[in-house]
């Protein structure tokens, strides 16, 4: 008898343990330490090739050793990082669609809009799943209403006649 109680303790605690891992979507910080993603590299320092020249300094202005990530990785990848810089207005190029985006009218307020919509969403969904005997998904339980299953989504297209050429082949 003892043995069988030794057993159903040591299953019942394995299994236990077998349900800690969260996985990527608990995005709580759960510790005191640093934030390891605030921590940027700067870059290496340049000797000016004459000092008498040197460009008058700009009081909050970016300088030379400042990180500019994303100017970096288009222009590692043999794009223009000059173009990335965003300035007045909409660039030419996407005139088109811009214009296409917008012919019924624009809501300049919609991300403060849809962040409270969400806010109350959220709100909602978690006074009905604030008692929970196992850890569960969070994020998957909140929203699995407001999700689409991209093989029935395809499996409805393809029975409603359209080609679906970037879904896997049917079986």
């Amino acid at each position: 008898m003892r043995i069988m109680t030794g057993l159903v303790v040591l299953a019942l605690a394995v299994g236990v343990a077998g349900c800690s891992q969260k996985g990527l979507r608990d995005l709580r910080i759960n510790s005191n330490g640093p934030d390891e993603f605030l921590i940027l590299p700067t870059k290496q320092l340049q000797q000016p090739p004459n000092y008498n020249t040197l460009p008058t300094p700009t009081p909050g202005q970016a300088n030379l050793v400042d990180a500019t990530p994303k100017q970096d990785m288009v222009a590692a990848l043999g794009g223009n990082p000059t173009a990335m810089i965003p300035g007045p207005g909409i660039p030419a190029a996407d005139g088109a669609l811009v214009a296409q985006t917008a012919r019924y009218g624009v809501d300049p307020d919609i991300r403060a809009r849809l962040a409270e919509s969400d806010a109350k969403f959220r709100g909602r969904a978690r006074l009905s799943g604030r008692i929970r005997l196992f850890p569960v998904d969070r994020y998957k339980q909140i929203y699995r209403r407001e999700s689409l299953d991209p093989f029935e989504q395809t499996e409805a297209y393809r029975r409603a006649g359209y080609q679906t050429p970037s879904s896997p082949p049917e079986n």
